[in-house]
């Protein structure tokens, strides 16, 4: 019985041993399973998902790109005062071409070019022969003038007397009367000739109007003087007042209404560069030149050592007062439009358009007048496409650190040897 056992021990064996290689293969078969899932698991996260991460980063970017960057600054306070430079040409307060008034030859100079005079001093004597004759002639007519007249008026009295007695005629006493009349007629001319060559023979001495120095000097001993300011009239001399001077200057026409009488001002020279001559505008023309659109306007100075000559050009330092508050905004901000200037501000993350109007020229600035809100954020280098309602993104700038303040200079003086 034993050995009729052993067979189905086997057959049992068999089908254990069948069953198990059956369970090994199917778990072989779940793991192969398990590790392509876990494969394509791996893909997907680690090779399909960066890429579409970096789609949707992309998709961000290009939307990012299509929004425009700008820098914005905020508009600055334009202080009230304010100085002007300008160029401007020293005149003397007093200037006076002396000329003639007599024809002759010059007999002496007094004076010459540099020298100063005071008022009514003698500059210079005219020989005028032919004018001291006509003089003595006016005289001697003068006299026979005088002598007529005193013969017929005397003459013109007996005949009024006589007439009184029926002596004479009427018409002949009318006719002695007027004779006197014009007697006395020709010796008022005769006394305004004599009176006429007096004074044109009282002009052979040359004097100097008014104090100040002789800047030119035309004439010499011995040459020909002709009479007048005009046709062949010859300038003498040439006197100035510099003790205090007027300087002309043209204000543009935005600072005109600043510019006003008592306005200071300060002259600098390049012959003085370490010195400012004080003064201040004295009067203004009030009006503004159509070719230039500037304002004539004068600046008196004192120059009690006249050491400012006439005739040098100077900068004037004009320091006027604004009456209205302004803000001034670099001049890359604008956008010159067909309706007018105008800025692009940001409000929101959006563009705005704002027109303004524009006061002074500072160069790299300019001043606003109206249009334009202190607190505004105002775009920088605008592109001249860009329209209201345009949504922007706004770089931020980092302040920059300021530089250190430079060591005083040190002046050192070289010892000698």
């Amino acid at each position: 019985m034993s050995e009729m056992r052993k067979p189905r021990q086997n057959n049992r064996t068999r089908v254990f041993g069948l069953t198990g290689a059956f369970a090994r293969g199917f778990a072989r078969v779940w793991i192969l399973v398990a590790v392509i899932i876990a494969v394509c698991a791996g893909v997907l996260v680690f090779g399909i998902m960066p890429r579409l991460e970096a789609r949707d980063a992309l998709k961000k970017e290009s939307q990012n790109l299509n929004v425009p960057t700008v820098s914005v600054t905020k508009p600055k306070p334009r202080d009230g005062a304010q100085e002007l430079v300008l160029p401007g040409n020293i005149q003397p307060f007093i200037e006076a071409p002396i000329y003639a008034r007599t024809t002759g030859y010059l007999k002496r100079w007094h004076v010459d070019i540099g020298a100063r005079v005071k008022a009514g001093q003698l500059l210079a004597e005219i020989d005028t022969p032919e004018i001291d004759d006509q003089l003595q002639q006016a005289r001697a007519d003068f006299a026979t003038a005088q002598a007529n007249y005193q013969l017929a008026e005397k003459t013109a009295v007996r005949w009024r007397d006589l007439l009184q007695t029926d002596s004479v005629a009427k018409q002949e006493t009318d006719e002695k009367l007027s004779d006197a009349q014009a007697k006395k007629a020709v010796l008022d001319g005769a006394r305004f000739n004599v009176s006429r060559l007096e004074k044109l023979q009282a002009f052979k001495r040359i004097y100097a109007p008014f104090a100040g120095v002789i800047t030119s000097r035309n004439t010499d001993v011995g040459a020909l003087i002709d009479a007048g300011s005009g046709g062949t009239g010859r300038e003498l001399f040439h006197v100035a007042s510099i003790d205090k001077l007027r300087v002309y200057v043209n204000v543009p026409q935005a600072y005109s209404r600043e510019t006003v009488p008592g306005t200071p001002a300060e002259l600098t020279l390049g012959e003085f560069p370490d010195r400012r001559f004080p003064g201040k505008v004295v009067r203004t023309s009030n009006a503004i030149d159509a070719t230039t659109r500037t304002m004539l306007t004068e600046v008196d100075l004192d120059n009690p050592k006249g050491e400012l000559m006439p005739g040098a050009y100077a900068q004037v330092h004009i320091k006027a007062l604004s009456s209205r508050p302004a803000l001034v905004l670099p001049i890359n901000t604008l956008l010159f439009r067909p309706d007018g200037t105008q800025v692009a501000l940001v409000q929101n993350d959006k563009v705005t358009l704002s027109k303004i109007v524009i006061g002074r020229d500072f160069g790299t600035e300019v001043e606003v007048v109206s249009g334009l809100d202190a607190n505004a954020l105002v775009i920088v280098n605008p592109s001249d496409s860009l329209t209201a309602g345009t949504p922007v993104r706004v770089i931020t700038e980092a302040p920059k650190a300021e530089k250190p303040a430079a060591p005083p200079a040190v002046k050192t003086e070289k010892k000698p040897g």
